[in-house]
């Protein structure tokens, strides 16, 4: 994309608290505008853009079909509910929208299959919207695991996602409804009266989206060949997961584990172990401050004499960063827009590939939960 092509033109469906974070990106990032937002309520639409930065000429929609029928939107942001985006992602795709598309991403790799053969027919760039991939930090911690001298060979990573979330969270969010009655149904054609799991994977498909990510991205995306869950989970009344772990292991012994939980106090941990190396991390997914990012790495260290110290010593690495990860995650996927767009260049498939086998080992992971924690093989 040419650095004097007209920016990228963002229409967002849905006024999720996490939208906010993302209309300040595209607003900050310079190949972004914010075009267009909808909801099924014009007066919340309306109320979000003006709190939202939006400028005086964005279009403002009661009704997500306003968005993604306008032929002057070139890319949607999707912060739907998870059981919503195989719809509405879909319904975008076919009219030619580029698709930025929260996480979890779906509530199973089926449906995850008819949004990215949805782009792929229609020559449309896919993202997931998981901002860290996105860090300047997250490039070279990359670098220091595909050192052979500094890391050597991966030999286990464990990774943990989790909050105290509040008692008013764990009684109304999406993010723990199963069951009930909804005035979505219509939105989703099902069963009138019947509310569809708005994102019934809980604190895995939240929280757990990012254990798996970061574990994914420290073996290269090399898919493991099982998963089992650990233990028994933590449920919510209506059957919803709150809390659980897993393992995954690969044909060359490499092993995984996490942590994933609503009900924890904060923690952002990735720790990656190499055969001369290790790598530790304790906020990979929302920094401690936003323009500054910290991570540990230790090389070729041993004890000292009578095992009183460490030679060499850890060594603390600071990354500075002007713009916020969510910035640069909508400006590279702007860049790859404008790229099809203006240069008739094709759509990157990296990013559909990942998220396929995120959602891959979620799905084994819940498999073997409802298994009784059986082993599960993965096939890609």
């Amino acid at each position: 994309m040419a650095e004097d092509a007209p920016p990228i033109r963002f229409g967002i469906l849905g006024c999720a608290e996490v939208a906010r974070k993302v209309s300040r990106a595209i607003t900050l990032s310079p190949n972004t505008t914010l075009y267009a937002v909808g909801s099924r309520s014009l007066d919340k639409a309306t109320k979000f853009a003006a709190s939202n930065g939006f400028p005086p000429h964005a279009k403002v929609y009661g009704s997500y079909e306003g968005v993604i029928e306008d032929p002057e939107v070139d890319a949607v942001y999707v912060p739907l509910p998870t059981s919503l985006h195989v719809q509405w992602a879909v319904l975008a795709a076919q009219k030619k929208k580029h698709l930025l598309l929260e996480k979890p991403v779906a509530l199973n790799v089926h449906d995850l299959h008819k949004i990215l053969e949805a782009c792929e027919s229609n020559g449309l760039q896919y993202m997931d919207a998981t901002m860290w991939m996105h860090h300047p930090r997250t490039t070279q911690m990359f670098h220091f695991l595909s050192d052979p001298q500094q890391f050597g060979h991966l030999q286990s990573v464990h990774a943990t996602s989790t909050y105290t979330a509040s008692p008013y969270f764990l009684e109304n969010d999406i993010r723990v409804k199963h069951g009930g009655k909804c005035p979505l149904m219509v939105l989703t054609g099902s069963v009138p009266g019947v509310k569809p799991d708005l994102d019934a994977l809980g604190a895995l498909g939240d929280t757990g989206w990012y254990c798996v990510r970061a574990i994914l991205w420290a073996s290269k995306y090399e898919l493991p060949k099982s998963a089992t869950a650990l233990h028994k989970p933590t449920y919510n009344d209506a059957g919803v997961i709150l809390a659980c772990a897993a393992s995954l292991s690969w044909e060359d012994d490499k092993v995984a584990t996490f942590y994933c939980s609503f009900l924890t106090n904060v923690s952002m941990d990735i720790i990656v172990m190499g055969t001369k190396g290790s790598l530790r991390v304790h906020d990979y997914i929302i920094p401690n401050q936003e323009k500054e990012a910290k991570f540990s790495t230790s090389s070729n260290s041993n004890w000292v004499e009578l095992s009183i110290g460490w030679a060499p010593n850890p060594s603390d690495n600071v990354v500075y960063n002007d713009l916020p990860q969510e910035v640069h995650m909508v400006k590279e996927f702007a860049r790859l827009v404008g790229a099809i767009k203006y240069n008739n260049s094709k759509p990157e498939d990296t990013w559909p590939v990942i998220s396929r086998k995120t959602q891959l080992v979620i799905d084994a992971v819940k498999t073997s939960i409802d298994n009784g924690l059986e082993p599960v093989e993965i096939k890609g």
